[in-house]
Order: structure tokens, then C-alpha cells, then sequence
């Protein structure tokens, strides 16, 4: 895959273009496999091309996580390092098999201060990341856990969300759990009484909404 099929180097000069083909490489990583157990993101900035990828905060006295991010095609990080320069205390874990693109971080810092249409690619997606977090802070202070289920299908089973359209397809119970904060028995249990009521569709790890007007009725 050529880097301009990513969304971010859409529609950039040609020598610019030229300049990121001249610095970027692409690495892959298998499921399950480490990643970044260095300093890497002090020193690189990626994009993913295919795969999927979750980054999240672990409290290690209880084991308890917390997905912050799942991360697809077209997704990138770290942009909290990229942007401050400083260490960024995550873990990141491989969901699928993943090919990213790696980029020296000074160079984007270079692109960002010289480069108006790079900026307008890439403000943009910040915004998005942003606005992903302040609403789960949101949700975990304001919602009880079904109507935070309910919300993340919602977001995530409904065509017109682009940026989160089908980014849970895969993903077992306990994994949908960490991404609302709660443990795997309370996702099953509220998923069980979704199905039952003819609302929601279960087949393997997909979830398909089979009424969308009762669940949004559920909020």
C-alpha cells in the first residue's frame, strides 16, 4: 500500500509526498505480539495501514484495564508525544495482525510547523481523538454500565460513525468490557437481556442491531 492511500497524505503537494516516501517504513506486528517495549515513541510516530490495535491504561495492584482506544486503519499515535515530547505512560497490545508505518517524530514535528494542508489533515483527527476522550470520561462519570453498552453499539454498529463504524466486530465480551469499564460477566449478562428482547443480533463475536428503535429507547 502506497502512503498517499492514507487519509492523512490525501490531497498533500507532491513534494511533500516525495519527502514522506523518502522517510517512512513500514513494520508489521503479529497479534499478541509486544509492542514499543523501548523508547520507540519518543523517537517514532505511526499510522496503521491494516489491523487493529488497542492502547489502554493497567492499575497493576488489581489488574484492572481500561481501553482507551481501539486503533484501525488510518489511525495514528502517538500524538500526546508527538506533541509534548514526553513520555506517555499507555500500553499497547496488537488485536490483529498489524502493518503501521513508522516515521521519524522529528519529521512530522517539521511537517506540522511548515506544511498547511498536513495541519489540515492532521488537526482535524486530533479533534476526533480528543472528543473520543471527553466522552468516556463522560460516560463512566454520568452512565450506569448498560446504558454505556448501549452507547458503544450505538457508536459502533451504525454506518454513519465512519471514524467507529464496526471497530468492536472481533472483539470478545471481556475486551467490550474494558472499553466501558466494567468486567466480562456484566457485558454478557446485559448483551443476554439485548438479544432476548429481539434487539440485538449475536453471532459469534459480531453484534448486529436487529431494532435500533428499541435500544435507543433504552437511553
Amino acid at each position: 500500500m502506497k502512503i498517499y492511500d492514507i487519509y492523512l497524505f490525501q490531497g498533500l503537494d507532491e513534494s511533500l509526498i516525495k519527502e514522506i516516501n523518502e522517510y517512512t517504513k513500514l513494520v508489521e506486528f503479529k497479534k499478541g505480539e509486544p509492542l514499543f517495549c523501548g523508547d520507540e515513541l519518543m523517537h517514532y510516530f505511526y499510522i496503521i495501514v491494516s489491523g487493529k490495535m488497542k492502547t489502554y491504561q493497567l492499575n497493576l495492584d488489581n489488574a484492572k484495564e481500561q481501553t482507551i482506544f481501539i486503533l484501525k486503519s488510518g489511525d495514528m499515535l502517538d500524538t500526546i508525544t508527538l506533541l509534548d515530547a514526553k513520555p506517555h505512560d499507555v500500553v499497547h497490545e496488537v488485536l490483529e495482525d498489524i502493518q503501521m508505518l513508522q516515521i521519524p517524530i522529528e519529521k512530522v514535528r517539521e511537517w506540522i510547523a511548515t506544511d498547511k494542508t498536513f495541519n489540515q489533515k492532521f488537526f482535524p483527527y486530533l479533534a476526533l481523538q480528543m472528543r473520543s476522550i471527553e466522552e468516556l470520561a463522560t460516560n463512566m462519570s454520568l452512565y450506569n454500565t448498560s446504558e454505556r453498552l448501549i452507547k458503544l453499539l450505538l457508536q459502533n454498529l451504525t454506518p454513519n460513525n465512519k471514524q467507529k463504524h464496526n471497530l468492536i466486530h472481533g472483539l470478545s465480551h471481556s475486551e467490550l468490557a474494558k472499553l466501558i469499564g466494567t468486567v466480562r460477566h456484566v457485558i454478557e449478562r446485559h448483551l443476554h437481556q439485548l438479544k432476548n428482547e429481539g434487539i440485538l443480533e449475536i453471532n459469534h463475536k459480531h453484534l448486529f442491531i436487529k431494532n435500533m428503535q428499541k435500544l435507543l429507547e433504552k437511553l
